[in-house]
């Protein structure tokens, strides 16, 4: 891999997840009409900041874009597949989801296995994956350019 293309375009494209993520959450509860419940906000209060970080980053450049949005993006890859693992029976129903609109509810069930809670565990991922890989690609330019 070049770590020039990555760190060119390792920025762009996280944010372009990270802002799909939070329009599609808006979507699903501003006009589909489906009430989050409360691990959902945890993963909303994961997810909405790293569009504003990862912005500013991009715009400034920041080499340690990568150390701001990982714990972010690692914490919501927990809650994530909690929150799928209890919609799939893997867990009983948690007491954080005890009061208000149950976790295990699946308002969306596309394929039969893909829900809001996978949907959100894939843009976790796909955010840990590709900062993971900036970091490498700084990392392995600094040893570039100290050659």
């Amino acid at each position: 891999m070049n770590p020039e293309k990555i760190i060119r375009y390792g920025a762009p494209l996280a944010l372009i997840v990270a802002f799909t993520a939070v329009a599609g959450s808006l979507y699903y509860s501003e006009i589909a009409g489906f009430v989050p419940c409360r691990l959902c906000w945890y993963q909303r209060v994961l997810m909405y900041p790293l569009v504003i970080i990862i912005l500013i980053g991009l715009i400034e450049q920041d080499e340690i874009l990568p150390n701001y949005v990982l714990p972010f993006s690692i914490i919501g890859i927990g809650v994530s597949s909690y929150h799928y693992m209890l919609q799939l029976g893997i867990f009983g129903n948690a007491g954080a989801c005890s009061i208000g609109v149950p976790c295990n509810v699946r308002y969306v069930n596309y394929a039969g296995f893909i829900t809001i809670p996978l949907m959100a565990l894939t843009a976790f991922v796909l955010l840990t994956g590709i900062m993971l890989a900036v970091k490498w690609a700084y990392g392995r330019k600094d040893v570039m350019r100290d050659a």
